[in-house]
């Protein structure tokens, strides 16, 4: 039987460039061209530190440059910074006024800042807690267009404020803001920020939309609050959606979508997981695991037909993709317990199983993922305790808490 995989959409050469969350392709792929023989004896040197505000925002590059977004309190507002690459040498910043009142874990912005173009035109996009938009010229910070999407759109922010990434796709740019009434998906004409479409029904979530190709054929995945479902990215037109009602509305971790399946993973509900069939429309559910799958935030990776999930209480979790079953769990020996647990990870050399993750804790783990387990190779602390999604590129990363902003060289 033929297997029919996904095809993400990578706007920069691997390894090279961490233009957007998650990276190049918006998948975890890092794969840069050379490693060190000894990740234990290759202690991170840190190249520079800065002190930033608070947030959950990731860190990203482009063109020599480092993008993140953080809160000062003096008076209230959000910045999107901008440092060179090499030194740390902060070359612009761009702030509005915000109020974030009662909103829970109000520390600062929760999305990644994402660069779109090139040289003079190179674009940067942000999306603030409370949904102010702005389109902002990467080289200066100058503002090209910006929109409080609660104004102008009629957006309703959910508890923990607005968290999706911005998605390109050509000439828009896709929020997930739920502009009332029926865009809980909202795209802007990349340019000039004029309204283009609209879709879903879904009040606000946190989880990035993510576009990939199946069967020839393109999609835009969503996950909300309510449902999982597949729209085209040219128009907004639904194809379908499941519901999957998530308590608290805390729809975070970016689905798994691989050997034909999407898959979606929440703290409380478990584990749904949908195969697509050649047309648009078509979508079944072939499996469920309410109790042994259970993410929260932790993006998941995936490599011939298994998949690699941080679970609520186990840690690290690898699972068949094709029907669930649980293969093994780390017992949290790669991240700590808690509550909330989270980590960021990437492929460092996917064709050797070799993983690199950021946990809670700010500690830079090296890891192979093995037939039976995960098997540390090695750690390094380089920064303080972060959420936030680091930057790799080239031989650094670019790593953030709620009080810094560092760039080390790992080999």
């Amino acid at each position: 039987m033929l297997s029919i995989s996904f095809r993400f959409f990578a706007a920069e050469p691997a390894g090279q460039e961490w233009p957007r969350w998650r990276g190049p392709g918006a998948d975890g792929r890092w794969n840069p061209p050379e490693l060190p023989a000894d990740f234990a004896g290759r202690t991170p040197r840190e190249l520079w530190r800065i002190k930033i505000g608070g947030g959950f925002g990731g860190v990203t590059l482009a063109g020599g440059r480092v993008y993140v977004m953080d809160y000062a309190t003096q008076p209230e507002q959000e910045r999107v910074l901008c440092f060179d690459a090499k030194d740390g040498r902060q070359l612009w910043a761009q702030s509005w006024p915000v109020a974030y009142g009662k909103m829970d874990f109000g520390t600062g912005p929760r999305a990644s800042v994402v660069i779109d173009g090139a040289g003079a035109d190179a674009r940067a996009y942000a999306l603030g807690a409370t949904g102010v938009a702005s389109c902002l010229e990467a080289g200066t910070g100058r503002v090209v267009w910006q929109h409080d999407t609660q104004k102008v759109f009629g957006a309703k922010m959910s508890t923990w404020g607005f968290a999706a990434s911005p998605l390109i796709w050509k000439d828009s740019v896709i929020l997930h803001v739920a502009a009332q009434p029926g865009g809980s998906l909202l795209a802007l004409e990349k340019k000039t920020g004029r309204e283009l479409w609209r879709a879903g029904t879904d009040p606000a979530g946190y989880c990035t939309p993510q576009i990939v190709e199946h069967a020839g054929k393109v999609r835009l995945i969503h996950w909300g609050p309510e449902h999982i479902g597949s729209f085209d990215p040219d128009t907004g037109a639904e194809h379908w959606r499941h519901a999957y009602k998530v308590t608290y509305g805390v729809s975070i971790a970016q689905p798994l979508c691989a050997d034909g399946i999407v898959a979606v993973s929440g703290y409380w509900h478990g584990t749904k997981a949908f195969r697509l069939g050649g047309g648009v429309r078509e979508a079944k559910l072939v499996w469920e695991q309410e109790k042994e799958i259970c993410g929260l935030m932790s993006a998941p990776l995936h490599k011939n037909g298994r998949a690699f999930i941080l679970d609520k209480a186990k840690g690290m979790t690898c699972f068949d993709i094709a029907t669930g079953k649980v293969l093994w769990a780390d017992d949290n020996k790669l991240s700590p317990p808690d509550h909330n647990p989270q980590f960021s990870m990437v492929w460092l050399d996917e064709a050797h199983d070799l993983i690199a993750l950021l946990n809670a804790s700010g500690e830079l783990v090296y890891a192979r993922l093995t037939g039976s387990g995960a098997e540390e190779l090695a750690r390094h602390q380089i920064i303080g305790k972060t959420w936030a999604h680091p930057a790799f590129a080239g031989n650094r990363i670019y790593a953030r808490s709620d009080t810094a902003i560092v760039a080390c060289e790992l080999w």
